[in-house]
């Protein structure tokens, strides 16, 4: 249902609404009512194979157990869509049984839906800081501005929390946070800007 029809919350939305009396903000855009900076930071900063596979990135997450089976700490290997799945139909915790859900429901969404409808439920359903919600919330909240109207330095900038959104902001970047902004922006001009979302 949700290819046509734009999910009116979350479990996280819930969650943290009921448990920590959070109100919600989130205004759903449509793709083509993002700024294309916007969206291809998000790509170049989580999911650069987002248009090559099919839900999952088989390297990052050989490289992430690697990494664990190492000693090292176990860090994400998940994709856009991966993080969709989560986001809408699973709650917010580390188990194998949610793991496995993740991938039944990743599988559905890769078949189910286009890429462009992934990625637009993404930014739109993503937590950008404490009750904000998608990428119009958080460009009014943080620039006082549409999601059309975010500028490239802007869309980086606002990508950097995405990691920890309830511990980061782009109204108080921190050097790491502007370090990880410049990658993003090297990473969106490897890319080759907004073309490549196409």
């Amino acid at each position: 249902a949700y290819l046509f029809v734009n999910p009116p919350a979350t479990p996280l939305m819930l969650l943290r609404h009921f448990q920590e009396e959070e109100d919600i903000r989130n205004r759903w855009r449509s793709y083509d009512e993002i700024s294309p900076e916007f969206l291809l930071a998000v790509v170049a900063a989580e999911d650069q194979l987002f248009f090559e596979h099919r839900g999952f990135d088989v390297k990052q997450i050989q490289a992430a157990i690697e990494t664990h089976l190492d000693g090292g700490n176990l860090r994400g290997g998940s994709t856009i869509s991966q993080q969709v799945a989560k986001n809408l139909f699973l709650w917010p915790n580390r188990s194998w049984i949610r793991k496995g859900l993740e991938v039944y429901f990743t599988v559905g969404i890769e078949v189910c839906w286009p890429k462009r409808r992934i990625l637009e439920m993404y930014v739109n359903v993503a937590e950008f800081g404490p009750g904000i919600y998608g990428v119009e919330s958080a460009a009014r909240h943080y620039f006082g501005k549409t999601a059309k109207e975010l500028t490239r330095e802007e869309s980086a900038l606002l990508v950097t929390v995405l990691p920890a959104p309830r511990e980061r902001s782009p109204l108080q970047p921190t050097e790491y946070l502007r370090e990880r902004q410049a990658w993003i922006l090297g990473q969106m001009h490897n890319l080759g800007g907004p073309a490549y979302l196409k």
